[in-house]
């Protein structure tokens, strides 16, 4: 410890006693320093920031949204673009003075490291730039930079609307084309398929097409078969009702028999129609055959026989000439289908060549036309985007925070550099004193000398001095106050020039 304390005191001796040499070179230094810094001009920083609105409520509700997630990605490769930079160069200040092709790159390449995009959110942005022309005042930097921002966001607002227009445009007319190309092939497809079927009408649709309608004329067939048979069934119940009951019953009246039974008939047929029923009601029906059948009765029996007409019995014969109609109405139903399933069996078994070929027919006249559809749709659909974001669309981007006009430089920070350049030339002159100190042959300490040769060190003789030396030794010190002070004196008066400056930017 003592030998470190007595290196720190010869140090500080060796420094003190060059202390107008560490003074002279810390002047040197700071001004050097503050010359330089003076040089440096102020950058202006200006910022902006925009929201990108994904949420498109009425392209959604037509079905035609888009992905947001690419537009997002969009503006981030764009907004900040070589392509854009290249535009705020030409239209502001920036590009005075720029003839060549050359300087146009380095300008851009030099805008590109001062423009910044970042992204706070998936869809919120923050644009900066930060301008510092050593040709323009501070003021104009300043009014330059809110400038670049703002140019950014008018070129950008601009593609984003005509480039969405133009690119509309372009699928549309794509689409046109590929239209007509898929007509024309649709159109040969069609006159094939045509021509096929007048040869083979039976296998209209291809092989699966055939098969399909085996199987649904073997269902039909199926199906009418049970229901013939129930209708058989029926008939035959009604049959054995019908011949179980008596066509007449005895009664003493006169005026009984056919003819009764068929005035009868006849007002309840007139009731029926009177309640407003049509012809095709099943009880008017029932009634017209009842009264019908009656009729007959009473023209083969003039004389008026010697007993009533059963109605019971007249209503089942109504009945079962109805569901003797409908049993020769399923049966020649049945006859039919029986023709059509064999000739399609017949047609599926002999023809194995023209069922592929119907088959191919069918699946390439398919195919061409779901993609005909398909187009048909896509077309719609980027016409309908094109109206909607020309017009209603909800899709847009919302300036957050508009570019200003910076008040105060964002770089370089001056009271800083000051300072640190301050504390640089006092560290120079202390640096210098020192090692001059190093270079001379003196001690500071008797310990030193002790070290230095290995001798012992007998005793020290201090310095004596007089009233004189010590008078001037005190002037010496007050100059050197002072010089000290002026420097100190010189960096107070900069950070004050410099706080007056920013404040008066604007």
């Amino acid at each position: 410890m003592d030998e470190i304390f007595n290196e720190l005191r010869a140090g500080a001796f060796a420094v003190w006693h060059r202390r107008w040499m560490a003074l002279a070179v810390a002047w040197g230094v700071c001004l050097l320093g503050w010359m330089v810094i003076a040089v440096i001009p102020n950058s202006y920083e200006s910022k902006a920031r925009i929201y990108v609105d994904v949420d498109d409520v009425l392209s959604k509700q037509l079905g035609i949204a888009g992905d947001g997630q690419q537009e997002i990605m969009r503006v981030r490769q764009t907004l900040a673009s070589a392509k854009n930079l290249e535009k705020v160069v030409t239209s502001t200040r920036l590009g005075e003075g720029i003839s060549a092709r050359g300087e146009l790159d380095t300008a851009i390449a030099e805008l590109e490291k001062k423009v910044k995009v970042t992204s706070e959110q998936d869809n919120l942005f923050e644009i900066t730039a930060a301008v510092g022309k050593r040709s323009l005042s501070d003021a104009e930097n300043a009014m330059l930079a809110r400038d670049v921002v703002q140019k950014l966001l008018d070129i950008f607002r601009e593609e984003h609307i005509s480039g969405n227009r133009a690119g509309i445009a372009q699928a549309i007319n794509d689409l046109e084309r590929q239209l007509e190309e898929r007509k024309a092939e649709l159109e040969a497809a069609e006159q094939r398929r045509l021509s096929f079927e007048a040869e083979y009408p039976d296998m209209v649709g291809g092989s699966e097409s055939l098969s399909s309608k085996v199987a649904q004329a073997r269902t039909e067939l199926r199906n009418v078969d049970a229901d013939l048979a129930a209708a058989q069934s029926a008939l035959a119940a009604l049959k054995g009702q019908l011949a179980g009951t008596p066509r007449v019953i005895a009664d003493g009246t006169a005026a009984s028999g056919a003819r009764g039974a068929l005035s009868v008939a006849q007002t309840q047929l007139a009731e029926l129609r009177g309640r407003g029923l049509t012809d095709e009601h099943p009880d008017v029906v029932a009634a017209t055959r009842q009264v019908q059948v009656l009729t007959l009765q009473v023209a083969s029996d003039p004389q008026g026989g010697g007993g009533v007409m059963n109605p019971a019995y007249s209503s089942l014969q109504a009945i079962m000439v109805e569901r003797q109609s409908s049993v020769d109405a399923l049966q020649a139903k049945r006859a039919a289908l029986q023709s059509n399933f064999a000739a399609l069996m017949a047609s599926q078994a002999s023809e194995p060549a023209a069922a592929a070929e119907a088959n191919r027919i069918s699946r390439d006249y398919d195919v061409l036309r779901q993609n005909y559809d398909k187009l048909l749709q896509d077309r719609e659909e980027l016409r309908t985007r094109g109206k909607v974001e020309d017009k209603a669309s909800q899709f847009r981007f919302d300036l957050i925070d508009p570019p200003t006009v910076p008040q105060k430089p964002a770089a370089p920070n001056r009271p800083l550099l000051l300072f640190g350049v301050l504390i640089v030339g006092l560290g120079a002159g202390v640096a210098a004193a020192y090692g001059v100190g190093l270079l001379k042959s003196s001690f500071a300490t008797p310990q030193k000398l002790e070290r230095a040769f290995d001798l012992p060190v007998i005793g020290a003789i201090s310095l004596t001095i007089s009233d004189a030396v010590r008078a001037a030794e005190k002037r010496r010190l007050k100059q050197f106050a002072a010089a000290g002070a002026g420097l100190l004196g010189v960096f107070i008066i900069l950070i004050a020039i410099e706080f007056i400056t920013v404040s008066t930017v604007a």
